[in-house]
């Protein structure tokens, strides 16, 4: 088993998807994705009503679409967002885990953007929310594809000027950066306690904006609409504060459900509705201990919901890596649809590349693969069956349908880190809290799993991974 110590601290073969021609007009494309959102927070999913009010939107979205029961993501915010964006792990951008001492991190230009993909065959893009993936010039959204955004770096930040020796640190002030392409991004206000329950509102309100603005057009239109909450520090919009009577959570439960609802109607209301694809999701599962706050002093811990799986985000189990999915596309995307299959939010890039008439970059390592055919219907499996297990530079193990095999594994954000000599094997099915290892005698399971990780590994030979914090213009080493 020594072949997986040289495994553990390195970064699936180079997936190149083949796109096709869109076979009607280029459907326009609503991205929601959520902070730290657990699986088992919507009603589709069994929450809802038991999390402290139903979800008629969340529902009704899935309802009228397809929802994906074995979506995953990376077990921080940005990896799992980079991984998105590019249709890449984390670790081939140099964005394998949250960005911590400052200075320049994020995406390099020589990445190539689902904004950038869409961008080249003609859409009108906007990004609004959270992005984690760049804050210095270069780096901001207008500079990866999007024409406009309104956008913050992370959350947490609104809480540390309430905190002891902040004010004597001489930090930068936490801000809302705003943008458009060609121009340098200007700060649009200050990013505080204040806003940070406001600042969903406006996002909904700027992307309801877009959608008016655009859809009179001739071009299509992408929207990534990425929503602060659920991320701590946890406060409702006056408009929803003590709207449930059952706290501060079922309270922005509620608002997100509702501005859901906003934007899907903002579709019917400019005719658009019936060719506009809308994905809702989140990056990361919940947060293992999330604080919330109506103000300065904090009230009683809060945990989101995984369902039945155990784990937050920054761990190796799958309430961390396995989140809620629902995505619509009116007579296209059979409506009541459900699948286990396992698909990675990567995937995302190749499958609205294949919808839009779009490219998948061929001269990288591209992790990403087509669920067009999947999504349509058109087939019952994922194109996917495994991801690789990653917690920041490290390999954890590797996930096999409904099969983890375990090299390593973390079962919470402060807890220890395990190395097992003898990998441990799960079955899913049976045994969704992680506990039983049934290495023996499902060894078969391991040596069925296992080559992807090989795979993985080999591509780095050809393909090595941008180092963290690497400027721009960054070139690819010759082979």
């Amino acid at each position: 088993m020594k072949t997986f110590s040289s495994l553990l601290g390195a970064a699936f073969l180079s997936l190149a998807s083949t796109t096709t021609g869109h076979a009607q007009e280029q459907p326009n494309i609503v991205f929601i994705f959520l902070d730290n959102f657990g699986w088992g927070e919507p009603g589709f999913n069994g929450g809802g009503v038991i999390r402290g009010t139903p979800t008629p939107e969340m529902d009704a979205l899935a309802a009228e679409g397809l929802r994906l029961t074995n979506f995953n993501v990376e077990a921080q915010c940005t990896p799992s967002r980079a991984a998105t964006m590019t249709g890449r792990y984390g670790i081939r951008s140099g964005n394998h885990t949250v960005p911590l001492g400052g200075g320049v991190y994020g995406l390099t230009q020589w990445e190539v953007t689902m904004a950038e993909m869409l961008k080249d065959v003609g859409y009108d893009t906007a990004m609004y929310g959270k992005w984690h993936l760049g804050w210095s010039e270069g780096r901001y959204p207008s500079s990866q594809g999007f024409d406009e955004f309104y956008a913050v770096e992370t959350t947490d930040v609104t809480v540390w000027p309430t905190l002891t020796g902040y004010a004597e640190a001489d930090m930068e002030d936490n801000v809302v950066m705003q943008g458009v392409t060609g121009e340098a991004a200007t700060v649009a206000r200050p990013y505080d306690l204040e806003y940070r329950g406001l600042i969903d509102g406006d996002l909904t309100e700027k992307a309801i904006d877009f959608i008016n603005r655009k859809s009179g057009e001739e071009n299509p239109f992408f929207i990534y609409l990425a929503y602060t909450q659920t991320h701590y520090p946890n406060i409702a919009h006056p408009e929803f504060t003590g709207a449930t009577g059952n706290g501060v959570w079922a309270d922005i439960l509620l608002q997100v459900d509702t501005y859901l609802g906003r934007v899907t109607q903002a579709l019917e209301e400019a005719g658009v509705a019936d060719n506009t694809i809308v994905i809702f999701t989140a990056d990361n599962g919940p947060e293992a201990l999330q604080v919330g706050s109506s103000n300065v002093s904090p009230t009683p811990a809060v945990q989101g919901s995984a369902g039945p799986w155990r784990g937050t985000l920054f761990t190796s189990l799958e309430g961390s890596l396995r989140v809620p999915f629902a995505v619509r596309w009116p007579d296209r995307i059979p409506a009541g649809s459900v699948n286990n299959g396992v698909v990675h939010s990567m995937d995302l890039f190749p499958t609205l590349a294949t919808f839009a008439g779009g490219k998948v970059p061929t001269d990288r390592a591209f992790d990403g693969i087509d669920q067009s055919q999947l999504f349509l219907g058109e087939q019952e499996n994922s194109n996917r069956e495994g991801v690789i297990v990653y917690m920041g530079e490290q390999v954890f193990g590797v996930k096999w349908n409904d099969w983890k095999v375990m090299f390593k594994e973390n079962s919470g954000v402060f807890g220890p880190t395990e190395t097992y000599d003898t990998p441990r094997v799960y079955n899913l099915l049976n045994d969704p809290h992680e506990r039983e290892n049934v290495l023996f005698p499902y060894t078969w399971v391991a040596e069925k799993a296992i080559p992807q990780l090989y795979e993985h590994a080999a591509s780095f030979q050809t393909y090595p991974p941008i180092p963290p914090g690497t400027p721009d213009p960054y070139v690819p080493p010759v082979e």
